[in-house]
C-alpha cells in the first residue's frame, strides 16, 4: 500500500492524476507533455540523445565518438550470429515477422498466449530454445550483439509499442508504471527520482537523462562497461546503485518496466544501438 501511495504522489507531482482505470493513452500524453513543458526548447526527437541535450561540450565529445561508433563491432558480430543457421536448419529470421528486420520499434510486446510481456531479448532466447539451443545471457555478450544488430535495422523508425485492450496487458502496464514510481533500496530512490524529478541535472559530473526517450538508444555501448549492454542490464545496474536487490533479468518486474517505459516514448525514433559514457 505504501508503494501505491508513493506512486500516486509522484503522479501528482507531474500533474498526473491516477485514474480509476488504466488509461495508457492519457498517461502517454501527460508524460510527454510534462517534459515538453519543462524543456520547451527540446523537440520530441531530441530526447533520444539522452544526457547530451544539456551540455554543448558533452554533446561535441559524444559526436566525435560516434564518428567511429564503439558499438559497430557488436553490430557486425550480431549480424553474423543472426545469419548463422541453427543445427536444425532454422534461423533467427524464421522466428520473427519480416525476418526480424526492422521490427525493434514494436518491442516490448504483450504475448496473448502466455499473458506476459516479451522484450526483444527474451524473444531471441525463446527462438533459441524453440530450436533446441540454450538461452543466452539477457544482459550482454552474444544476445546483446544480436539485439544491437536487429535494432540497427530499425534506425529512425518511430517506437510503436501496443498495449491491447486485454486486462492482463493493462495489468502488466500498470505494474511497470508502479515499479517506475516506487522508491526502493537503502537510498530510497525510484526510477523517477533521477529520470523525472532530477532529469537534466548533474549527478557526479554527469547529466541525468530524462525518462522520455531513454529506451530508444538501447542496446548501448558504455565506456564504463567496455562493451554493449541491454536495457535490462541498465535496470540491474540502477537497482544496485540505490542499494536494492535486483530482480532476475527475465523477471516480470523488468519486463513490465520496459513495457511501460518504452510505451512512454511512443512516436520517438529508434536511435540504437547507442553510445554513452
Amino acid at each position: 500500500m505504501k508503494r501505491v501511495w508513493l506512486m500516486i504522489a509522484a503522479f501528482a507531482a507531474l500533474g498526473l492524476a491516477r485514474p480509476a482505470k488504466a488509461d495508457p493513452a492519457a498517461d502517454l500524453k501527460a508524460f510527454q507533455g510534462y517534459f515538453q513543458t519543462r524543456f520547451p526548447k527540446l523537440e520530441l526527437k531530441d530526447y533520444v540523445n539522452g544526457p547530451y541535450n544539456f551540455s554543448a561540450n558533452d554533446r561535441a565529445q559524444w559526436k566525435q565518438i560516434l564518428e567511429f561508433p564503439p558499438y559497430s563491432f557488436a553490430v557486425d558480430a550480431g549480424k553474423k550470429a543472426f545469419d548463422t543457421k541453427f543445427p536444425d536448419g532454422a534461423s533467427y529470421a524464421s522466428c520473427f515477422p519480416h525476418g526480424g528486420i526492422g521490427i525493434a520499434q514494436d518491442y516490448p510486446k504483450f504475448d496473448e498466449k502466455t499473458g506476459k510481456v516479451v522484450t526483444i531479448g527474451i524473444a531471441v532466447n525463446e527462438c533459441r530454445t524453440r530450436h533446441g539451443l540454450k538461452a543466452l545471457s539477457l544482459t550482454k555478450g552474444e544476445l546483446a550483439d544480436i539485439v544491437a544488430y536487429m535494432t540497427s535495422t530499425s534506425d529512425g523508425k518511430p517506437i510503436h509499442v501496443v498495449i491491447p485492450n486485454d486486462k492482463r496487458a493493462l495489468a502488466a502496464y500498470e505494474a511497470g508504471k508502479e515499479y517506475f514510481y516506487s522508491r526502493r533500496g537503502q537510498l530510497n530512490f525510484s526510477c523517477a527520482s533521477c529520470h523525472v524529478q532530477a532529469a537534466g541535472k548533474r549527478l557526479r559530473g554527469q547529466y541525468l537523462a530524462p525518462a522520455l526517450g531513454i529506451t530508444a538508444s538501447f542496446p548501448v555501448y558504455r565506456s564504463k562497461w567496455g562493451n554493449v549492454g541491454t536495457l535490462v542490464r541498465r535496470f540491474i545496474g540502477c537497482n544496485k546503485k540505490v542499494r536494492s536487490v535486483p530482480a532476475k533479468p527475465d523477471s516480470s518486474a523488468y519486463r513490465d518496466l520496459a513495457y511501460f517505459l518504452t510505451y512512454m516514448s511512443n512516436g520517438l525514433p529508434i536511435a540504437g544501438p547507442g553510445a554513452r559514457s
